[in-house]
């Protein structure tokens, strides 16, 4: 972590933000692995299970953007706006980002290219490529980097702006929550920008979020930390809220694509817009403090492989539909329900363990691996073992 030059303080370490992660990379994969199941299985006795994983578990995309704004804003707020620091930050953003996307979007591209389209002119195959590459598009998961190469754009500005106002950073969840829904509202009835899940003010409310967490992380800490240290009567009312709130809120957004789905209910797009906000929303903050109860709570080995898993996630992200493209070709040539039920299954364990292996293979022995699966750390810091350490003596 950066010195507060500000405040004169060494900021804290958030170790535990990598859980976070690791849960919104399971989730990423449960939605991906199911997607083939809830078309397939409507007549299934268990399609509500399918459907359930592929719904209820829709918090990737959101919490991995609200993880981005909250680490960047509490490692930058507190520190004077430089040109040597803005630089730096891009070159690093171009190198461990920027360079990836690049990398993959012409993987996948080609990849396609090869299975439908090899009598495509090339002129017609080039300008293809560079348009999707610059819509986030080359394949179907890269509109989540597209994203969040807009917010590394929007940050020095959104940064200034809130250290320039700092009673605006005060409202900063609202203002984002405002921009989401006005973005969306004047798509739906005037703007309607094809493939809108693909730009920033689709989740600027979520940044946003990040971005308040970050800058008053050491004032909400006893709000956000569950334990009995922290558990005032208000607090822990507020905590049950919010459980309760988002359990309800992920529910009701599972039981209308259900109805959707099963039975052809139409609802209002409007409604699948609020429900998947207020599920994600409040799951964000949910997941940070399972992460924290869980990081101080769970066997070491438990918390060690979810970190490790936390810290090899963007490279799984950028892999992992290479390993379901593949698997999906080959279904199980038998009609047992039981059979398909463990074929799908598969999809996910597949998805994740092969994904795994070859991201931390070529991170521990290829040089320069940063060039295709971005910075990850060959294992963990000294650091990270003594915050570990320390966590778990407290038990708090």
């Amino acid at each position: 972590m950066n010195n507060s030059q500000a405040l004169g303080l060494r900021r804290e370490r958030l170790p535990e933000l990598q859980l976070v992660r690791a849960c919104a990379i399971i989730g990423v994969l449960s939605v991906h692995s199911t997607s083939f199941a809830v078309s397939a299985m409507t007549s299934s006795q268990y399609f509500w299970t399918y459907n359930f994983l592929n719904i209820f578990m829709k918090f990737g995309t959101p919490t991995f953007i609200f993880l981005s704004s909250l680490v960047l804003f509490y490692n930058y707020y507190s520190e004077p706006i430089t040109l040597k620091r803005i630089s730096g930050f891009y070159k690093k953003r171009l190198l461990y980002i920027i360079v990836p996307y690049t990398v993959f979007s012409v993987f996948y591209f080609g990849l396609l290219h090869y299975l439908h389209y090899q009598g495509r002119p090339l002129g017609e195959t080039m300008e293809s490529f560079f348009t999707k590459l610059l819509t986030g598009k080359a394949y179907t998961h890269l509109y989540f980097v597209f994203i969040s190469i807009q917010f590394y754009l929007l940050f020095p500005l959104i940064l200034w702006l809130l250290k320039k106002m700092p009673r605006l950073a005060r409202w900063a969840v609202p203002i984002g929550l405002g921009i989401q829904w006005t973005f969306i509202l004047l798509n739906k009835y005037y703007w309607q920008v094809p493939n809108k899940g693909s730009w920033a003010l689709s989740y600027i409310a979520y940044f946003m979020l990040g971005a308040f967490v970050g800058i008053y992380y050491p004032k909400l800490k006893a709000w956000l930390t569950i334990c009995r240290t922290h558990a005032t009567p208000l607090r822990t009312a507020l905590w049950i809220i919010l459980w309760l709130g988002w359990i309800a809120a992920g529910l009701g957004h599972v039981y209308v694509y259900y109805n959707s789905r099963l039975y052809g209910t139409a609802y209002n797009s409007t409604l699948y817009e609020l429900m998947w906000n207020l599920h994600t929303y409040l799951g964000v903050i949910v997941l940070l403090q399972l992460a924290s109860l869980v990081y101080r709570g769970a066997k070491p080995r438990v918390t060690d492989g979810l970190m490790r898993l936390g810290a090899v996630s963007f490279g799984i992200y950028l892999i992992h539909p290479f390993f379901l493209l593949v698997y999906r070709q080959f279904p199980p040539e038998t009609g047992s329900s039981l059979m398909m039920h463990l074929w799908y299954a598969g999809g996910f364990a597949v998805a994740l363990m092969c994904s795994w292996i070859v991201v931390e293979i070529t991170v521990r022995w290829l040089p320069g691996s940063w060039v295709i699966f971005g910075r990850v750390p060959k294992s963990k810091s000294t650091g990270q073992q003594q915050d570990i350490a320390a966590s778990r003596s407290l038990r708090t």
